[in-house]
């Protein structure tokens, strides 16, 4: 049996300027500290959760429902996480 977890939901963003640079990057930042594989997907497209360029390139604006994908040990805490900080209303001022 693997020890490897599986785990993917969708989540909307809520931030009004949707996943720009910061948001972003805090994303990444996050994002690296699971050992699991992490994915960002959006419209057909995939994407590495650890890297600030992949992330911006799913273009996400305000309300954009994206699907974030674990694939390790602590998949389903880096889902949790992630996907908490993509529907929280965040302020970038």
């Amino acid at each position: 049996m693997s020890d490897d977890l599986k785990a993917e939901a969708e989540f909307r963003i809520a931030s009004e300027l949707g996943l720009h640079a910061r948001p972003a990057g805090r994303f990444a930042a996050a994002a690296a500290r699971f050992e699991c594989e992490i994915s960002v997907g959006r419209s057909g497209e995939w994407v590495d959760a650890r890297s600030v360029l992949s992330l911006l390139s799913l273009a996400a604006g305000p309300g954009a429902v994206v699907r974030v994908r674990a694939v390790g040990r602590d998949a389903p805490e880096a889902i949790t996480e992630l996907g908490s900080m993509l529907e929280e209303t965040v302020r970038d001022d």
